[in-house]
């Protein structure tokens, strides 16, 4: 059994390292400068209400793009500037975001510790998964898995994105991961560990 399992991750490591591979950074530079209004030159976002992209998994970031063309996400902002795009378009914006570097931001002293006992261990008492066994220690996310990246994310996004979860205003989680963590969580927790992840590294 064990073996299977090792022999299915490396399977779907290979499979995400080829699915990666299929963007090219020094392309995708030449086709971000609409995308840098929001989320700035570097994919380091200068506002909290537009996520940063710098640093972010390559299909993650893929996938939520594929999402928002097909209505699976709906990101008004978005709307229409991803229409004229090919896949290899997108492949390439993935990939140069996936190449930038991460700002990690200052984090709200008074919540961080409440922030990282629920990024670390979860609510057991609720039933609310840890955030590391998803995202990682340091908040890489988990690229073949198409887990994000969350390490540094401004925590206004962070905590908008969890309160789409919980009331299923955003719903293209797979298997509901994380609608049924967020529908578990007080906003007080979900500020809690947004202010946490802004300072992860």
């Amino acid at each position: 059994m064990n073996k299977l399992l090792i022999s299915l991750l490396i399977s779907v490591g290979i499979t995400g390292v080829a699915h990666a591979a299929g963007g090219n950074a020094t392309a995708g530079a030449s086709k971000v400068a609409v995308c840098a209004a929001c989320h700035g030159a570097d994919g380091n976002s200068p506002m909290g209400a537009f996520p940063s992209l710098a640093g972010q998994n390559s299909r993650y970031l893929l996938k939520q793009m594929q999402d928002q063309l097909s209505g699976a996400r709906v990101i008004p902002e978005m709307t229409g500037l991803l229409n004229n795009l090919s896949d290899q378009d997108l492949r390439d914006i993935a990939a140069f975001y996936a190449n930038q570097r991460t700002t990690i931001g200052q984090a709200d002293a008074e919540l961080v510790e409440k922030g990282r006992k629920i990024y670390e261990a979860g609510i057991a008492d609720k039933g609310v998964s840890a955030c590391i066994a998803c995202h990682m220690p340091n908040g890489q996310g988990n690229n073949p898995a198409r887990f994000p990246a969350l390490s540094g994310q401004h925590p206004e996004y962070t905590l908008l994105q969890l309160q789409k979860f919980a009331s299923e205003d955003r719903a293209n989680d797979p298997n509901r991961m994380m609608r049924d963590i967020a529908v578990k969580m007080t906003e007080s927790e979900m500020r809690a560990v947004s202010q946490y992840i802004r300072g992860l590294y």
